[in-house]
Order: C-alpha cells, then structure tokens, then sequence
C-alpha cells in the first residue's frame, strides 16, 4: 500500500466514526432516555451479556476450556452467591468466582 491510500483509509474511517458520533449528539436531544427503544436496546444488551457468559460457560474456548464444567459452574453459583450477599457488588462478585476457579484449578478446594 502506497502512503496516501494509508492517509485516504485513516481518513475515511476517522469521518466515518465523526459522523455516527455528530448523529448522535443531534439527536441525544430529541429521545426521551425512559422510553420504549431505550428499554429495549437494554434489554437487547443484557440479553447479549447473558448469552455470552453461558458460552463462556458451556462452550468456553482457549485456557478456560481445560478446566472442567462442574469448576465453572461452582465458581459461577459462588459468584453469583456472593454478588447478591453483598447488596450486588459486582466486584466482590466477580473476585469471589475467579477466586473459586483458581482454588478449584489447582486442587487446593476438594472437589471433582
């Protein structure tokens, strides 16, 4: 690729993303946040999120998939244990079940 067809890519994908962002804030204004497509592009992401966590899961792929699914489900239910136990905390949440994992991967907690 020559050095003005690098520019003339750089630059199309920089008006491009300029445009979606300048749409935007055009019509932030005109959109009511607690409206029927606000509640559904929610709903649509955390549809997302729970769809991509239960792959991860069931079907996990790299490093993840040499640990067996009865430690990801354990480290799951005590992840989500300890989310709900602490008045949601996501972080707790979260460093509970890859505490568990890891504990669970290297024999230190006797199961399975």
């Amino acid at each position: 690729m020559t050095d003005s067809l690098l520019w003339l890519t750089v630059l199309v994908g920089a008006l491009t993303t300029y445009f979606w962002r300048a749409l935007g804030v055009a019509l932030s204004g005109r959109m009511d946040p607690a409206g029927a497509l606000f509640e559904w592009v929610g709903c649509v992401a955390y549809a997302l999120l729970a769809g991509l966590v239960a792959r991860m899961i069931l079907l996990p792929i790299g490093v993840l998939q040499a640990t067996p699914l009865s430690h990801r489900i354990i480290a799951s239910a005590v992840a989500c244990a300890v989310f709900f136990l602490t008045r949601r905390s996501v972080l707790l949440g979260v460093g509970a079940g890859v505490g568990t994992l890891i504990l669970l991967a290297a024999g230190v907690l006797p199961f399975v």
